[in-house]
């Protein structure tokens, strides 16, 4: 219920959103006729359509994304011939003969005009066109359709968000059909409202087709409205919850019973395990995915803990739940386990059964489970080994284990497993793939099409660019020619790129710079001190680790070979 209550507000907000304008002047081209046959039918047809649009797109693929771009074009038509008929009369005339057989009118003068069927299919066609500004809200849903697949949960959120567009676009139309009726009454000026409305409807249609809702406006809607959302959200939920604080010796609280792991597409380094046969054992669940840092840097701890306690009552169990594509590929994940030194069990959860089972959130997150199969513990994110280890050190000594190994785990983590610096200022985890793309620099993210970047001569703190042939997708960007970089104005010890080789599996070689001089000293685990290295599988890797602090450094790489797929950055 409180996801429906944020996901409505979410969506009355995009009135306060510029982004919202190219769409208005279809809204209004039926501001002089009753709403219940025209206004009401129109932003039903344009909120159904949104939250089938945005359900395919988010769960379907890139299928759904190219398909729906040919709807794009087809309704960028109709609403361009709906403008040129307000404008024009005598082209209002000639372009409805062929249709009056077929009963479809696309003027005001026409007999079915007030059609609820032709009000309808306005909607859909304004609903196709409709590129909402991706707020936290709307993130938040597209985010959680994404990762937890198609439902009916994922499209009445999405269809709630387009119903609180709907409701504050039937406001904005009551109080424009009467300013409407006024002007008309008082100036005798109907046929010019008309012609202006036509005026505003081919406005729309341009700004639409030039990009515009998507890139200019899109910056602008963000700065406007996501304060407000994210205190909407801030004010229900924390980004973060709070870990549990409690001192070792103290009883641990039962959150509730474990869940079933039968959702496992597949498992590695054991058979499949199930809450049964754990009965009596001490299990200890890590979230994780290959190429997430978080868990790359968590991952050493986890290793020391099940080759310490192996011997002693505990069992950890790796639920590998994939972030991007790549990561679903058995083989990719058995390599990374392998090159990882992962010889504990690894559930596959490529479909999120056991994340939703857990109703987990994050990665890296640590479940405890005592051996009666109890909850008793939980925690996200890197740091607090020590408490960790006193958590499972506690449990084993309640299911009856004794002469526990002492100390802690130590490991002598390098190179990407290595602890992040103490530096609270680094640079975001950022995005490539045009869903979750932040902070680029250098013009708009064209989608789904090749296109030729312009990097500019410099970026500011947290800012990013392309330059040369890249296709963006929603994942990723596809360098189409050779020579294409990809720069980032950065604040942090370590960068790194998830990167993954050309489809056909070729290795891509590249060079790193740093300042517009090779790395050095500075050069991470993947590259050396001249910045050369080759993308050979689909990965994290580690590009720069300053020897000495934490400042601000442009980094740059370039790509000799085309075909490299680049995803996300992240620093620590």
């Amino acid at each position: 219920m409180l996801l429906l209550i944020l996901a409505y507000f979410g969506g009355v907000l995009t009135i306060l959103s510029p982004c919202i304008l190219p769409v208005l002047p279809f809204v209004f081209a039926r501001a002089d006729r009753p709403f219940t046959r025209n206004g009401l039918p129109m932003l039903l047809g344009m909120a159904l359509t949104f939250a089938a649009v945005a359900t395919l797109a988010a769960v379907g693929g890139g299928w759904a994304v190219h398909a729906n771009q040919f709807g794009r074009y087809i309704a960028l038509a109709v609403l361009a011939v709906l403008g040129l008929t307000l404008v024009s009369e005598r082209f209002a005339e000639w372009i409805s003969r062929p249709f009056v057989a077929l009963g479809a009118t696309l003027t005001q003068r026409s007999g079915d005009g007030d059609s609820v069927f032709s009000a309808a299919g306005l909607g859909v066609a304004t609903g196709l066109l409709w590129a909402p500004c991706a707020g936290p809200i709307l993130g938040l849903l597209l985010t959680g359709a994404a990762l937890k697949g198609a439902s009916v949960q994922t499209t009445l959120l999405l269809l709630i968000y387009g119903a609180g567009a709907a409701t504050s676009l039937a406001l904005a139309l009551a109080i424009g059909g009467r300013v409407f009726a006024l002007m008309k009454r008082s100036l005798g000026a109907g046929e010019w409202v008309r012609r202006a409305l036509g005026v505003l409807v081919l406005a729309g249609v341009a700004t639409i087709a030039l990009g515009v809702d998507t890139g200019l406006l899109t910056r602008v809607s963000l700065a406007s409205t996501s304060g407000i959302e994210q205190k909407l959200l801030d004010s229900v939920r924390p980004t973060l919850p709070a870990q549990p604080t409690i001192k070792a010796g103290t009883p641990l609280p039962v959150e509730g019973d474990m869940p079933s792991l039968d959702g496992a597409t597949a498992w590695l380094n054991s058979p499949p395990l199930t809450t049964q046969s754990l009965r009596g054992k001490v299990v200890l669940i890590d979230f994780w995915t290959y190429s997430c840092i978080n868990c790359i840097r968590a991952l050493p701890y986890v290793r020391g803990w099940a080759d310490k306690y192996k011997d002693h009552g505990l069992v950890v169990i790796g639920v590998h739940s994939p972030e991007f594509a790549f990561e679903k590929d058995p083989s990719n994940v058995t390599k990374a386990v392998k090159d990882m030194g992962v010889d504990y069990p690894v559930a596959l959860d490529d479909d999120y059964v056991i994340w939703k089972a857990f109703n987990n959130e994050y990665w890296p997150a640590h479940y405890f489970i005592d051996a009666q199969g109890h909850v008793r513990h939980h925690h996200f994110g890197e740091g607090d080994y020590q408490h960790s280890e006193d958590v499972i050190r506690q449990l084993l000594a309640e299911g009856g284990q004794k002469d526990l190994p002492g100390g802690y785990v130590q490991p002598n983590a390098q190179g990407a497993e290595a602890a992040a610096s103490d530096d609270a200022t680094t640079s975001p985890e950022t995005y490539v793939g045009y869903t979750k793309a932040q902070n680029f620099a250098g013009g708009d993210i064209a989608e789904n099409i090749s296109f030729n970047y312009h990097a500019p001569a410099a970026l500011p703190t947290n800012q990013w660019t392309l330059d040369g042939q890249w296709t963006v997708g929603s994942e990723y960007a596809h360098l189409d020619n050779p020579n294409g970089r990809i720069v980032y104005r950065f604040h942090g010890r370590d960068l790194h790129l998830v990167l993954g080789p050309a489809p056909d599996g070729e290795p891509v070689r590249f060079r790193v710079l740093i300042d517009g001089k090779a790395p050095g000293a500075d050069h991470g685990t993947d590259i050396d001190a001249q910045g050369n290295g080759t993308v050979t599988g689909q990965r994290l890797y580690q590009l720069v680790r300053q020897s000495n602090g934490n400042s601000d450094r442009t980094f740059e790489i370039i790509f000799l070979d085309p075909g490299v797929l680049a995803y996300s950055f992240t620093f620590g």
